[in-house]
């Protein structure tokens, strides 16, 4: 019997549920906390701000069009304690940009939902306090399982480093799955019951002004169920490529809506070049 890829994901993530267990949760505590570590550590003089500048070829490819996608952890994907850490890097340059007209348009939630559609279905700023932000997204996944749908409540800390650099730490604070998404018996379970596609969400954001445009870099993080070990040399593969072009299409619309000038369309935006430079 022949079972496409696609179905055999079906298969797998369908027939039981899963409920997120403690030592999966710390796991992934400590795995963001080095995250978090590696990112302060980039604020030294002596280590490059940015990825991209640790090598001179993946500079110049970007400048020319380019989108740069590399895997963090093991081969992007780590294993813990009854989950799966999916972790990728990905960087682009949006030339003829400023800095100010980038962040006008990763900060603006309310229009996700344009953005980065079809993902995206729904998006909504919660608030803007400065350099700490709240809001919420429901994505919908048809990549691996069919129409799964997760609403989800996130808040993003912002860091001006000076006029020409910045970065931003966003993390989930709750993911809720939402069960028969788009039919009648749609219902929300609890955060942590499900499938397990996913658990939690962490990114790292950094952009730099400069070479006529701006950098854009983004870590994202991931947790969710694991595979089982009879099924990983089919799904695991999978699950790569699908988490590497769902970055690679993340960078290319958040440039495709800088160039448009989408970060003009809201008059009430706030100014974010005048921010004080430091949060704390």
């Amino acid at each position: 019997m022949n079972i496409r890829p696609g179905v055999l994901l079906l298969i797998v993530f369908t027939m039981q549920g899963t409920e997120l267990q403690q030592d999966t949760v710390k796991a992934w505590q400590e795995y963001i906390g080095s995250a978090n570590v590696r990112m302060q550590a980039r604020l030294r003089p002596e280590i490059p701000f940015l990825k991209v500048d640790e090598d001179q070829h993946w500079i110049s490819n970007i400048q020319t069009g380019e989108i740069l996608i590399s895997h963090g952890g093991s081969q992007g994907l780590t294993r813990v304690p009854s989950g799966l850490i999916h972790d990728w890097f990905g960087a682009v340059f949006i030339p003829q940009t400023t800095l100010n007209n980038v962040l006008s348009v990763v900060r603006d939630y309310n229009r996700y939902k344009q953005f980065y559609q079809p993902t995206v279905v729904d998006s909504k700023t919660i608030s803007i306090d400065g350099f700490k932000d709240r809001f919420s997204m429901v994505l919908v996944d048809k990549s691996l399982v069919g129409e799964t749908a997760f609403a989800g409540d996130y808040r993003c800390l912002n860091v001006r480093v000076n006029d020409r650099r910045w970065y931003s730490v966003s993390e989930s604070t709750r993911i809720r799955e939402i069960q028969s998404y788009g039919t009648s018996n749609e219902h929300m379970l609890q955060d942590g019951e499900g499938t397990g596609l996913l658990w939690r969400v962490f990114s790292i954001a950094r952009f730099e002004e400069r070479d006529g445009g701006v950098f854009v870099e983004f870590e994202v993080i991931a947790l969710s169920r694991d595979v089982p070990a009879s099924l990983r040399w089919v799904v695991e593969p999978i699950v790569r490529r699908v988490s590497r072009n769902s970055l690679i299409t993340s960078l290319r619309q958040t440039e495709d809506a800088v160039r448009a000038g989408r970060w003009l369309a809201d008059p009430d935006r706030l100014s974010i070049a005048i921010l004080p430079s430091r949060p704390f």
